[in-house]
């Protein structure tokens, strides 16, 4: 075994773990079991569970943003509407792709803690300010209508992280299995759908109705 493959499991293992054991519940030694290493391992890699919980955290939002610069490195040769249609697509890709870790993730930010705080103020402020670029310019060229910024962001996040901090509402209230990929394509219809319906000027209430 080498030491790439190594951390690697000691990884995946955690993720299983914090999922359905909770980060309290989950200890090095069992990471370290259900990985098939040492516990050596952990510590060489992480010093401790926090460590661990800190990589788990800052690795998948440094991935996360590079995802949102990615299309907003395209925006400036599109238009709002479609650069907005394309980073919701990227992100739920993104995101279903790491589907575990991203409910572990956002389940984490729930909580009122030093990381969390740290999170919020780094990458989620960065999230944010494209975000809010994005609308500000398309309110700008007349694509969107002057709508709350801040009320848009917090909607919009909202049904970006809502297939996996509440898989059971889209279960048991919607009837339809979260991540498979029909579910997927059919929920990104859906939020650019409500982007259409919420905040674009060129769509008029008898194109609504059509789309509704």
């Amino acid at each position: 075994m080498n030491s790439t493959s190594a951390k690697d499991k000691v990884i995946e293992a955690s993720i299983t773990l914090f999922n359905t054991k909770g980060f309290d519940g989950t200890s090095i030694r069992d990471i370290a079991s259900k990985a098939g290493v040492n516990i050596a391992n952990v510590s060489y890699y992480f010093k401790n569970k926090q460590g661990l919980l800190e990589y788990l955290i800052s690795s998948y939002m440094d991935q996360y943003i590079q995802v949102i610069e990615r299309v907003m490195k395209k925006a400036e040769s599109q238009n709002s509407r479609e650069s907005l249609f394309q980073l919701v697509q990227a992100i739920m890709n993104f995101q279903t792709e790491n589907k575990h870790l991203t409910r572990f993730v956002f389940r984490e930010m729930t909580l009122d803690n030093v990381l969390t705080r740290e999170v919020m103020t780094t990458y989620l402020a960065k999230e944010k300010y494209y975000i809010k670029h994005l609308l500000d310019t398309g309110i700008r060229t007349k694509e969107f209508r002057k709508v709350s910024i801040s009320s848009t962001i917090a909607q919009l996040k909202g049904m970006l992280i809502m297939p996996f901090i509440q898989p059971q509402y889209l279960t048991e209230v919607l009837h339809v299995i979260p991540y498979e990929d029909y579910f997927y394509k059919q929920y990104v219809t859906e939020l650019q759908k409500w982007i259409d319906l919420s905040i674009c000027i060129d769509y008029t209430p008898s194109l609504k109705a059509a789309l509704l």
